[in-house]
């Protein structure tokens, strides 16, 4: 396997597996996985943690069963901030895709086997383009993927989060009467789904970004001081870990432009 890039803040975060079944609570408000009894699925969530994305993606593979969401997750926070190679990271993608796919037939009930192909076919979809994605039936894989997701974990903060965006995303592409015929996509729905969101987990900074960008989507420039207000609390937050540490600077970045 081709080296991946590396965290650019390396040492910043130290977890060991003690420290991150203690802190699972907060860690995991987002993406609502339950915490592992294996101490060796631990340690390489700790990996993960710490931001050695590849080292934790090759041993969520090893492990297999719950090792493949941690495989999936490391995979795709690391395709989307870390990447350079647009092919190599729509690959990853894919990758992580049919993982998630294989996972949902061993594991019907998991719903991180869902929330992280949908994630990954999102993603995948934003890089051929919005629109090339609804033509090929990514937009309805990605809606059921991201329904079943917050039917089996209610509280998924992060499928809300995913779900607002898909709807804000289809409205802009394709206009709010083709959205809400042909895929089901709704202004308000968006919308509520993000405030759910910021609900479930109030302090992620991925949660303020994403309504920050369904909001200017949804709502348009009337709503730009709003967006604005939301990436200044997100560049300000606290990062519990290296994935947020990202999404931190993200923000920041936003911010600049």
């Amino acid at each position: 396997m081709a080296k991946w890039a590396a965290f650019p803040h390396a040492g910043e975060f130290s977890f060991d597996a003690a420290a991150v079944k203690k802190n699972w609570a907060t860690l995991h408000k987002g993406d609502a996985e339950p915490l592992p009894s294996d101490k060796a699925l631990l340690e390489a969530w700790a990996l993960f943690h710490n931001g050695e994305f590849q080292k934790a993606a090759e041993a969520g593979v090893k492990l297999g069963g719950a090792g493949i969401t941690l495989a999936n997750k490391a995979t795709c926070i690391y395709a989307n901030y870390l990447e350079p190679k647009e092919k190599a990271k729509l690959d990853f993608f894919m990758q992580v895709a049919e993982r998630a796919e294989a996972q949902q037939a061993a594991e019907p009930k998991n719903p991180n086997a869902y929330y992280w192909q949908a994630y990954a076919l999102g993603r995948y979809g934003q890089g051929i383009s919005v629109a090339k994605a609804l033509a090929q039936g990514l937009g309805t894989k990605v809606k059921v993927a991201l329904e079943t997701t917050i039917k089996l974990a209610p509280k998924h903060a992060d499928a809300h989060i995913a779900l607002g965006s898909f709807h804000a995303e289809v409205i802009d592409k394709v206009g709010s009467l083709i959205g809400g015929m042909t895929y089901g996509a709704k202004k308000d729905a968006g919308l509520k789904l993000f405030q759910e969101a910021l609900k479930l987990n109030p302090s992620s900074a991925i949660a303020m970004i994403e309504y920050a960008n369904g909001l200017v989507m949804l709502e348009g420039d009337k709503k730009m001081k709003e967006a604005e207000k939301l990436y200044n609390q997100a560049a300000e937050s606290e990062p519990a870990d290296a994935m947020e540490r990202l999404d931190v600077e993200m923000a920041k970045a936003e911010l600049e432009d």
